[in-house]
């Protein structure tokens, strides 16, 4: 075969796929399999978001748009950020672009430069988006363990301490993929001024931000409230999640307006635009109905608490209660077992596929990832059990 570039030697993409695609494998062979490896809710789209989208290829919006995004879209984004985080941004700092993943990929390419080996701060376990983006642009990942002790939340001072001559971005999720943790507005504070005393940008995956548990401790917060996005604070979010969208393939960027044209430029050059009946799928998810969302998270909720409890029931597990997304991280070191040995042997002789914790990040051999996104209870149930089976076989 003919040499393929360095650059694309480098990429990994998401593991969680592979995991699919080997439990659809057994599936085919006639095993019954218990599904927790991707964050995929299992919620219909609503009805009216359906209906907005339909609307619009039958009324002919079909063709290239504004690769910004639609005046509309973007002016949706404005009215819903004033809302949700109390600044208006202008238009000139949106961009929409084919899911949060591609606005996460468009970001890491314009603030990082080819050939220079710069630095990207990141948690560690992350989505593993960033490391495989980081890479292709070569750069380099410098990761940051997160703690079980810390309520697995990213703390100021381990990234200062990381900060290099060669440091270029720092990217935080919160609330946070695979461990739900969700950090605190304190927290975002002293890495936003970490960002700003080192002249950094300060990338903020929030695709999960609608996704809050929220009680007495618990509440979002977005490190955009300090700059408005206006100097280096990028914004990624997307609708795969919170509204149950992750067919669309729609996100949204907000950030400094220089960069956001030159994310522009990148989305121009590989897909050209987003489509235009997307889009406006996108803005009757922002401005109509949010009930679904109600009660999704009423849903969500509910599987939390049956799946932590079922976790600790089992011999050699401990599992912290997540505070967002829909996803548990439980430490399963007692078993004897490692991440990849636990994922083989509960696919294998329970037929329950989860993630190993390594496939996010070099600190995470003793956690496996559950994502009861499309989990109902009673599959959480019956999971639980037949792990508990196979554990107690040992």
């Amino acid at each position: 075969m003919k040499a393929i570039s360095e650059a694309a030697k480098r990429l990994t993409g998401q593991p969680m796929f592979h995991i699919l695609v080997r439990a659809n494998e057994l599936e085919r062979q006639g095993r019954d399999i218990l599904h927790f490896e991707l964050g995929d809710p299992d919620f219909d789209t609503p009805v009216n978001v359906k209906k907005a989208m339909h609307d619009s290829v039958v009324g002919g919006q079909t063709h290239y748009t504004n690769p910004r995004g639609i005046e509309e879209f973007r002016d949706a984004v404005v009215d819903v950020t004033e809302n949700s985080r109390r600044f208006r941004p202008d238009t000139e700092q949106i961009l929409v672009c084919p899911g949060a993943n591609s606005g996460v990929f468009y970001a890491i390419g314009c603030t990082t430069n080819f050939g220079r080996r710069e630095e990207v701060i990141v948690p560690d376990p992350c989505f593993p988006t960033y490391i495989s983006s980081i890479n292709f642009f070569d750069a380099r990942p410098v990761k940051i363990p997160l703690k079980q002790e810390n309520q697995f939340r990213l703390k100021p001072e381990d990234v200062e301490k990381a900060v290099t001559e060669k440091t270029r971005l720092i990217i935080m999720n919160s609330p946070h993929n695979p461990t739900g943790s969700v950090m605190n507005e304190d927290e975002m504070r002293k890495i936003y001024n970490i960002a700003k005393k080192y002249d950094l940008y300060l990338l903020s995956d929030e695709v999960y931000a609608r996704m809050i548990y929220h009680d007495a401790e618990t509440h979002f917060s977005s490190p955009s409230k300090y700059d408005h996005c206006r100097e280096r604070t990028i914004v990624a979010n997307g609708f795969s999640k919170s509204y149950a969208m992750p067919g669309f393939r729609l996100g949204v960027v907000i950030g400094p307006a220089e960069l956001i044209e030159k994310m522009s430029l990148l989305l121009e050059t590989s897909v050209s635009c987003v489509s235009p009946f997307i889009q406006k799928a996108g803005v009757e998810a922002l401005k109509g109905d949010q009930k679904p969302i109600e009660d999704m998270m009423n849903e969500f909720r509910q599987r939390r608490d049956v799946i932590v409890e079922g976790l600790n029931s089992l011999p050699g597990v401990y599992c912290l209660k997540p505070r967002g997304a829909f996803y548990a991280f439980p430490n399963i070191k007692d078993t004897g077992f490692t991440d990849k040995q636990f994922f083989d042997y509960m696919i294998e002789k329970a037929g329950v596929a989860c993630s190993p914790g390594t496939i996010f990040g070099d600190n995470c051999k003793d956690y496996v990832r559950f994502s009861y996104a499309s989990a109902k209870k009673q599959d959480i149930i019956e999971a639980v059990e037949r792990m508990r089976g196979e554990l107690e076989k040992r």
